[in-house]
């Protein structure tokens, strides 16, 4: 059996990658809030072969494998997997596999509307002209600055693209070859510093007070990878004491984020809710992707493994 957990708000049920599950047999979707509770989430995926997870809110922790013996593989929408125990998925023997590169190019857009955002202060300045202002402001364009991306993969490779449309100075780095003091080289140099790392534990505060005192004071800080990448209060104090010019933030330390957090009230901040990702073409096509990794693992010839 196929068991979709957690699908809230819905996005699975009566698509087309639903009609394409239900040729592989019996498929069960669950559109009722609750999946963030592990006893909950246990008791919902049963004895199912599959899960497809929706939502990142859904943990799958060693005390879910434990209580779900009869898993064998999990098929995530999207690309993170901060939200699967990888070490204890291996040792219950269970395939887990994403979808990576679905949302490149709309998240890519996205991390470059952020930038767009926050160095023209667009929302601000709308704001005070709905006021009856006329705000005149000095503002930062892209040309000639440097950018610096962390994250090599489909998301960063394509930001390093659309960036270099408009005459940036692309710096690149990635985890899986770069050194710490390239990384420090970068953060230096970078006007602009955009996260697209994977969340694990040695990414997790990627940036905190050491890196954002190397930061120049001009620069701005764009995360639309997981908000765990960036140490939060040290990203608090940077905004608070203009360590750095402001920050573009698709993701956060916890979602959604509570009315009255500092960074709604910062005029340093340009935010979304973790939508970057949400057109219908990543919706259509990432689920369709999430089903093809269930078809092939059924089939002896799995694809898109994320290992721990």
């Amino acid at each position: 059996m196929i068991v979709v957990p957690d699908d809230f708000p819905s996005v699975f049920e009566g698509s087309a990658a639903h009609d394409r599950a239900r040729a592989l047999g019996e498929v069960r979707v669950i559109t009722a809030r609750g999946a963030e509770d592990e006893s909950e989430l246990a008791g919902r995926i049963g004895g199912a072969t599959v899960s497809v997870n929706i939502r990142a809110y859904a943990r799958f922790t060693e005390s879910v494998f434990r209580a779900c013996p009869g898993l064998k593989m999990i098929s995530i929408w999207g690309t993170g997997t901060d939200n699967v125990d990888l070490a204890a998925a291996a040792r219950h023997g269970v395939t887990v596999c994403n979808t990576p590169g679905v949302n490149a190019y709309a998240v890519a857009e996205h991390t470059m509307a952020l930038m767009l955002a926050v160095a023209r202060r667009i929302p601000g300045i709308d704001r005070e002209m709905r006021g009856g202002a006329w705000p005149r402001d000095m503002l930062v364009q892209l040309h000639a600055k440097a950018l610096a991306v962390f994250g090599s993969g489909a998301i960063g490779a394509r930001v390093a693209q659309l960036a270099r449309g408009f005459g940036m100075d692309v710096l690149t780095w990635s985890a899986r070859g770069d050194t710490p003091a390239a990384k420090d080289e970068l953060l230096r140099r970078a006007d602009f510093v955009t996260l697209h790392l994977r969340l694990v534990p040695e990414t997790q505060g990627f940036i905190g007070r050491r890196e954002f005192a190397l930061m120049k004071r001009e620069a701005f800080l764009i995360n639309t990878g997981r908000g765990a990448l960036v140490d939060r209060d040290a990203l608090l104090e940077a905004l608070a004491s203009r360590r750095i010019a402001g920050a573009g933030l698709d993701v956060f330390h916890e979602e959604p984020l509570k009315p009255g957090d500092p960074l709604l009230s910062s005029s340093c901040t340009v935010v979304s809710p973790h939508n970057a990702g949400q057109t219908p073409e990543v919706r259509r096509d990432g689920l369709l992707a999430a089903i093809e990794n269930v078809e092939r693992f059924l089939a002896g010839t799995p694809i898109n493994v994320v290992r721990a």
